[in-house]
Order: structure tokens, then sequence, then C-alpha cells
């Protein structure tokens, strides 16, 4: 079995190493936007999302690629590795605001939804993501020590992470 968890800012390179390691690993990969959100990035009901991830982390082989810290829990108690993207935030933004207008070959942008720089998603790199996620990660690596964490916080980590 082999399951790994990614999760971060937005805008830190979650979604395109994820998939850089699924072409390496072959493992299923799942970004958990294309199952949060429905046309127009409408939220999906919260009980239909979780029930989405339960059938997800199940499964004997995965990398899922998310940030939802409302089920953090659920795929860290399955995970066998966390990685947490940890960039500097202006990074995100800049990143955030060069995947709105440069193409690009990743699929994790989900169906029916155009690819847009959406305020909450500034607001909460900015000034929120780190405050929401550093108490759960403190607990979680606690609870659940049989998966590592591995911490990301520049680009020459995850160069170095995907060539190990």
């Amino acid at each position: 079995m082999q399951r790994i968890m990614i999760f971060g800012l937005p805008g830190s390179g979650k979604s395109t190493f994820a998939f850089k390691l699924h072409q390496k690993t072959k493992l299923p990969l799942y970004h958990l936007d294309t199952y949060f959100y429905l046309d127009n990035w409408i939220e999906r009901p919260k009980e239909e999302f979780l029930s989405l991830q339960r059938k997800l982390v199940s499964k004997n082989q995965w990398i899922i690629d998310g940030n939802c810290t409302k089920s953090l829990e659920m795929r860290w108690e399955k995970a066998d590795t966390v990685i947490y993207f940890h960039f500097n935030r202006f990074i995100c933004i800049y990143r955030i605001i060069k995947r709105v207008f440069l193409p690009s070959n990743l699929d994790d942008t989900p169906k029916g939804c155009h690819k847009s720089a959406r305020w909450k998603l500034f607001i909460n790199t900015f000034f929120f993501h780190e405050k929401r996620a550093r108490s759960k990660i403190d607990y979680l690596q606690k609870k659940y020590p049989q998966a590592p964490l591995i911490t990301i916080k520049h680009q020459t980590q995850l160069e170095q992470l995907l060539n190990s």
C-alpha cells in the first residue's frame, strides 16, 4: 500500500507536484477540488463531499492533493506519507495569478469551472490558511505518527523529494 496526502497553501505547487509524483509512481491521483466543486465553483454539499472522500481514502493506493481542513484528519489517518507545502505566501499569490493567465497541461480544475483568481482564495492564502492549519497539523502529527510529515518550504526541497 502507498497512500500519499499532499496539502498546503493555495498556489504552492501541490497539484503540479502531485501530477509529477503520479507519473513517477503510477499511483492513482485525486485532486480534491474536482470533488469539492460543481459547475461555476459552486461548493458540493458537505456530506456528499465527505462521502466521496471516504471512498477515496478507503482505497489501497492513492495520491490525494487538496486543502480541505475539515477533512484533513480523514486523509491523514489513512495516509502513509503526508507532504505539507509551506511556501512563502507572496510566491503562492504570484503562482495563483500566473495559473489564471498562462496555459497549463495540468487537469486539476473541476469540470464546468473556468480558471479564475477568486478573492476568497487570495484572502485565505494570505491571512487564514496557516492559522487554520497549524494547530491541526500539530495535533494530527501526534495522533497519527505512522504517517511521517514532510514540510516543503523551497523549490529545491521539492525537486529533491521528487528525485528521491
